[in-house]
């Protein structure tokens, strides 16, 4: 049994907690899987890498509306694969050597294994090897343990064999057909990647929209705009799957009937859930909610004092972005415990780097009716500003919502070309209390620039004091 200052579950997000300013503590930092957590090994950083790919060679399917004549001769699957790869996994293994070689005077030790607590302060590490345990005990412990895939009961799913967002972009070599089980971001960004390097995609989700949980009027557009790039089967349940000679054959039941479609490979992404299950947290005071998230208060802290947890394990966000934020409010907490700072979840941003890009803010419209919030809407058409004339867009656009009276953003929806960065200037708006008025006339807005996209929505706004 070896006692620690402070111990970390995941070298993800959790791993930037321990800086120079632990010099002075006695840190273990323990990993079950590779070192680096989702994002840097199979999550934002990979898929955002294909997708940029993807991206470049979906450009001749629509460039000779701009008078360019140009075609895709060719995809090389590896090297794609490899260009990815061989700049992630070199940065996982040199982070996994800093830890156990060049810690800077820090005074870590890394294990490779999965903890379990077997005691509020006490965590059993089985090794990855060899099954050697060791037991750590400690002072406070931080649960950075991540999510995983979902795995769903389908009939013939294991026996078949599939692939989930960690395996997929390790393929070696590209399907003619592929299969996409789910709806969200992650079906999305997959089904534009591989559909646009020849695949043949086949989605299919179990609600009548793809990004469901998107505003409505976004998740509609995205859904049809889908529908003409790649086979999209909406209201289908997967009943079971099996290998065929002619591939692997999903049995779907839709509300007109039974049907089997054909595919050589199946990526399942259905959604990730929480690794708090792994932790064995019954011997503990941490608490789970009905999803599997470890509860945890403003400080981060869970029941157990002492005991504090962020990203995936907890958060209902599971974004890279939120952890790296969780990480520095429970990095400060560890450090003034007498004054502490607490995490701000006012306005938290998302994006999908499908095709087209979608991001989105605060409230959409269906939640704002629903908490009987009071709004009005400012909508503007890529079509309608001059860098979309330059684009040929006809498909995209931002919906802004806000207090009619105060002028107070409350949310906002893009779907269009670099939605992820269009958003940003309303994120920093709604952080920093900045109304409408203010932002839209404000500022000078770069003529002929996307951002005019949102200048024009805000200015669209039939805010109260603007009728008067």
């Amino acid at each position: 049994m070896t006692h620690y200052d402070l111990v970390v579950v995941g070298t993800g997000s959790g791993n930037t907690i321990v800086t120079q300013q632990f010099a002075d503590r006695k840190v273990a930092i323990v990993e079950r899987g590779t070192f680096g957590g989702t994002c840097l090994n199979v999550g934002c950083i990979p898929t955002k890498m294909f997708v940029h790919t993807a991206d470049l060679a979906a450009v001749p399917s629509h460039s000779s509306r701009l008078g360019v004549d140009e075609q895709l001769t060719g995809v090389r699957w590896p090297d794609i694969r490899d260009r990815v790869f061989g700049r992630i996994d070199p940065i996982s293994a040199g982070g996994e050597e800093y830890r156990e070689k060049h810690a800077n005077n820090v005074n870590v030790t890394l294990y490779h294994g999965t903890g379990r607590f077997t005691a509020e302060r006490e965590l059993t590490v089985t090794a990855n090897e060899g099954g050697r345990t060791e037991v750590l005990t400690a002072d406070k412990f931080v649960l950075a343990a991540g999510s995983r895939p979902v795995i769903p009961e389908i009939f013939g799913l294991t026996e078949t064999g599939f692939h989930t967002s960690d395996t997929i972009m390790r393929l070696d070599e590209l399907p003619r057909r592929l299969g996409i089980i789910g709806s969200g971001f992650v079906a999305a960004e997959f089904a534009h990647v591989f559909s646009s390097l020849g695949v043949e995609v086949t989605l299919i989700a179990r609600s009548d929209l793809l990004l469901r949980g998107e505003d409505a009027e976004v998740a509609k557009r995205y859904t049809e705009i889908a529908r003409e790039r790649y086979d999209v089967r909406t209201r289908r349940e997967t009943m079971g799957v099996n290998r065929t000679k002619d591939g692997i054959a999903i049995r779907t039941l839709s509300p007109d009937g039974a049907e089997d479609l054909y595919v050589d490979e199946l990526l399942v992404a259905v959604g990730r859930q929480p690794n708090s299950d792994l932790l064995n947290l019954d011997v503990t005071k941490i608490e789970v909610d009905k999803d599997g998230r470890v509860v945890v208060d403003e400080f981060q802290e869970t029941g157990a004092e002492g005991i504090y947890a962020l990203g995936d394990v907890s958060s209902e966000y599971q974004l890279k972005h939120v952890a790296n934020h969780e990480a520095r409010v429970v990095q400060h907490n560890l450090l003034h415990p007498d004054d502490r700072i607490e995490s701000d979840h006012r306005f938290v941003p998302h994006a999908v780097f499908g095709s087209p890009q979608v991001a989105s803010v605060g409230l959409t419209e269906e939640e704002a009716t629903a908490k009987g919030v009071s709004y009005v809407v400012g909508s503007q058409a890529y079509a309608d500003i001059a860098y979309g004339w330059a684009m040929e867009d006809t498909t995209g656009f931002a919906k802004i919502l806000a207090d009619p009276d105060t002028g107070l953003i409350l949310g906002c929806h893009v779907i269009g070309p670099e939605a992820s960065i269009v958003i940003q200037p309303v994120i920093q708006a709604m952080s920093f209390g900045l109304d409408a008025d203010t932002m839209a006339r404000g500022q000078y807005w770069i003529h002929p620039a996307m951002p005019e996209l949102i200048e024009n929505a805000l200015l669209n706004l039939k805010l109260t004091k603007n009728k008067k």
